[in-house]
């Protein structure tokens, strides 16, 4: 079991607060994604679970057991950091071999070249095994800094922005693996991006931060459709949320500000006249650029179609977010 809990966790550096009072359960074997912008506290959360720091206020617990005064290395965590975080005069064999050779797990050389041979495939390294880490290019380090973390069995991984140096192939293809990995091992997996498709496939829960707080906790369909504010609501999806007057179309509960629309929330042909701005197409489908009442909107539609700019469009909104003025979802 490990179930991480997170209860009442507080944590300032100077004057500044990086997290306030977060409350999070993270269930056993699930792969749970941090989003938000740089500074909303996501690698401090891991931090906190990993052991580097230490909550100012509230405690973290793993499968049941309070953390409080335990090392890292206690904690049975594998943590990969954005940086490579290799040995660079060992080679990418050792690397891979050397969480294997701790003395708390004492694994045997058998398994070792097992597991090793495994990861390094998986990762598309095998080739590289006799270079020295020096030797690698920066995507190949950090396939290596990932693998290390993969050799072992932990009881959770934590994963600060493990694909963010990756081309796009590379990045697509371990993305899968990462979570086929993930399903199999029944391993807890807290990961930190600020990729939305990455949050929308691979995670089974994704917690939404804001300056230190949680604002939203779910899975990524739940937060999706259902977001709790303005800011839950942008963080995932692409294009984003378009979000403009409560007013203009007309129709909106009393205590709302502003009106968000996804773009496949924007119907078209009947309704008012819109003008597109632009037309991007980007093969499966295509995205209009719209003006409307003086408000620009984005919207997706065939990918075939014939429209151009300065076309006009009839446009009505279709299952509507409504948020108050700080943001907050409108029933």
């Amino acid at each position: 079991m490990a179930e991480v809990v997170l209860n009442g966790v507080s944590k300032a550096f100077g004057d500044e607060t990086a997290l306030d009072n977060v409350n999070m359960t993270v269930p056993d074997g699930s792969f749970v994604v941090l989003l938000g912008p740089t500074g909303a506290g996501k690698t401090t959360t891991l931090r906190m679970v990993s052991g580097l720091d230490k909550p100012d206020a509230g405690h973290v617990s793993i499968g049941g057991r309070d953390m409080a005064g335990l090392t890292p290395a206690q904690r049975d965590v594998a943590m990969v950091f954005q940086q490579y975080s290799l040995y660079p005069h060992l080679t990418v064999r050792q690397n891979l071999e050397f969480p294997l050779k701790s003395p708390i797990l004492r694994t045997r050389q058998s398994v070792i070249d097992q597991k090793v041979g495994e990861v390094a495939e998986i990762l598309q390294i095998s080739h590289k095994l006799g270079n020295k880490a020096t030797a690698l290019s920066g995507g190949e380090m950090q396939r290596v800094s990932i693998g290390r973390a993969l050799v072992r069995n932990p009881s959770v991984y934590l994963m600060d922005e493990p694909l963010s140096s990756l081309d796009a192939k590379l990045r697509s293809d371990l993305r899968i693996e990462l979570k086929n990995i993930q399903a199999n091992s029944g391993a807890t997996l807290l990961y930190v991006t600020h990729d939305q498709i990455e949050a929308m496939t691979i995670a089974t829960h994704v917690g939404v931060l804001d300056n230190g707080r949680l604002v939203q906790f779910g899975t990524p369909r739940e937060i999706y459709e259902n977001p709790v504010s303005v800011y839950a609501a942008s963080r995932l999806g692409q294009p984003r949320i378009n979000v403009v007057p409560a007013d203009l179309f007309g129709g909106a509960p009393q205590a709302a500000e502003t009106i968000g629309l996804r773009p496949e929330h924007i119907v078209q042909g009947e309704g008012e006249d819109s003008m597109v701005k632009r037309v991007e197409h980007l093969g499966d489908q295509t995205r209009l650029h719209l003006a409307f009442k003086n408000h620009d909107l984005i919207t997706v539609t065939d990918a075939h179609t014939e429209l151009s700019e300065g076309d006009i469009v009839k446009i009505r909104p279709e299952k509507p977010y409504y948020f108050d003025a700080s943001g907050a979802r409108v029933a």
